[in-house]
């Protein structure tokens, strides 16, 4: 495992950061978008080497640079490990040299800037996303060994994630995992006494204790996160996917328990816990729920989801757990197999694609059943109501006693099979049942932080009546996203919405002006 400490740190500063044209790369695809940018793949035309283009978004941008942005520049510039993110350099691009009306402007200041990160082929979450993927147990021993080796990395040098979702766990086809996204990362003192916003973390991944408005908090947050993530990988899919917040609450008590003084100690002090506790007592039912888990995994996973947030694992616990020390053991990185590129943001575009595909199907085989059961009146062919009399031959008595033709109307008029307006009046046709089976995928941004980010605030986060919200599994991988509540967001930060939605109002570097 590697050892993270003080020296590792990355304290040298480049002089060529911001010094070059982003015109020294040729886009290649977008492979995210978000609230906060846009990724996308690059070729540097002098090198040939293939980067992550994010472009920060200074569209709403009337008080400077993004001070997301700023953070997430100084905190990557800082950290130097295997297993986190490498951001290379900033480039920028010039101003349009006019205003909106066309007319010179010489405002230098209004071109764009993008941070380089290194290519990943894939996060966690696109990967997963593959039709028929399913991870083995050395494969995911081996992912969750390199997330809890990077994020121990963070915490011992003082940096909280805060937004440890799939889509922000980038991999490349060498097996390698790495930590993305850190727009909502902060630097934290070691005695957590700092009030600190608790509208981080996407809604599916978002730990008890900022659920019920704790603002002080630690490392405990991002290893929540971290459970979530293992669970999903064992299940095959997310464990908690909460609409808002309340419902949130109430599907982390149904399988945890209910909280209390006795199972966490202060619980009742946090600011929302008279509104939101469960209206009865539940019991924690997690090891039930998931007895089909291998027990080291279990035993191992019910540690990282206690709701006391003192009692939760640590990163670095969790390293020496029996789990990662029995067979079978994690693999090699580099046996793991290639994928094709799998973002997030790729996935859920092609989803979209082929919903639409099948909508305009089933729309086709409605027009077509609708012209194929319009068909003209059948006429009758009883007795007496069939065509009228043909003309008599030369051997028929024109003006005998010749019975004439019953209730004869003419051909043009004649009435159809069946009583009118009843439901035998059109010979049935096409489906009886008038429906259609089609499968429709679910809801699905990715690793480099382009999943939306939440919005920050003073004000109760909830209103007078109580937290409300929703929030999606997604996010995006290089964090060039907003926030990952429907969640939801492609690698590196530039993705919409993705698991966990977060959709709050208010500008979230105005609320909690005290709170960072």
């Amino acid at each position: 495992m590697a050892v993270a400490a003080p020296n590792q740190l990355n304290l040298t500063e480049s002089s060529t950061w911001g010094s070059r044209s982003v015109d020294c790369f040729e886009k290649l695809e977008q492979i995210g978008e978000g609230t906060y940018g846009q990724v996308f793949m690059a070729r540097e035309i002098q090198t040939g080497e293939i980067v992550a283009l994010k472009k920060i978004r200074m569209d709403n941008e009337r008080e400077g640079f993004p001070i997301t942005a700023i953070r997430e520049i100084k905190i990557l510039k800082k950290l130097h490990h295997e297993n986190v993110i490498d951001l290379k350099e900033i480039v920028t691009s010039p101003g349009r040299g006019t205003d909106e009306h066309g007319r010179p402007d010489g405002n230098k200041y209004k071109g764009g800037i993008y941070m380089v990160f290194e290519y990943m082929d894939h996060d966690l979450t696109g990967l997963s996303d593959r039709p028929g993927m399913r991870f083995s147990v050395p494969q995911i021993k081996c992912y969750m060994r390199q997330l809890l080796t990077g994020l121990h990395y963070c915490h011992v040098n003082q940096v909280l994630h805060r937004d440890i979702k799939g889509s922000n766990l980038l991999i490349d086809n060498n097996g390698n995992l790495k930590l993305a996204d850190f727009g909502l990362a902060r630097s934290c003192s070691t005695d957590h006494n700092a009030n600190l916003t608790n509208r981080v973390i996407t809604l599916w991944y978002r730990p008890p204790e900022l659920l019920l408005g704790a603002t002080k908090y630690g490392p405990a947050v991002d290893m929540w996160s971290v459970g979530c993530i293992f669970a999903e990988l064992l299940h095959g899919k997310p464990i908690f996917p909460g609409k808002d917040e309340p419902e949130q609450l109430n599907k982390i008590f149904e399988l945890c328990g209910s909280p209390d003084e006795v199972n966490w100690p202060g619980v009742s002090k946090t600011p929302w816990y008279n509104n939101l506790k469960p209206s009865r007592p539940l019991k924690r039912r997690l090891r039930d729920v998931f007895r089909h888990f291998d027990r080291h995994a279990l035993e191992l996973l019910d540690r990282m989801l206690t709701l006391d947030p003192s009692q939760r694992i640590a990163a670095k616990d969790a390293l020496d757990a029996e789990y990662f020390w029995t067979d079978p053991l994690p693999c090699d990185p580099k046996s793991l197999p290639k994928y094709e590129s799998s973002h997030e943001f790729q996935t859920k575009k092609k989803r979209q694609q082929q919903r639409q595909h099948d909508e305009a199907a089933k729309r086709q085989k409605v027009q077509h059943q609708q012209q194929h059961s319009r068909l003209p009146p059948i006429q009758q062919t009883a007795q007496g109501q069939g065509h009228p009399p043909m003309r008599t031959g030369p051997n028929q008595n024109m003006h005998g006693n010749q019975s004439q033709a019953v209730g004869g109307p003419g051909h043009h008029y004649g009435k159809p099979r069946g009583p009118s307006g009843g439901p035998g009046r059109y010979p049935p046709g096409g489906n009886p049942s008038g429906g259609y089976n089609h499968s429709n995928r679910g809801q699905g941004m990715g690793g480099y932080g382009s999943g939306p980010y939440p919005h920050q605030g003073r004000a109760p986060p909830y209103g007078s009546s109580g937290p409300q919200g929703a929030g999606p599994r997604g996010g995006g991988n290089y964090g060039s996203g907003g926030p990952n509540f429907p969640h939801n967001s492609g690698p590196y930060g530039a993705s919409g919405t993705g698991r966990g939605s977060n959709l709050m109002p208010g500008n979230r570097n105005q609320q909690y002006s005290w709170q960072q």
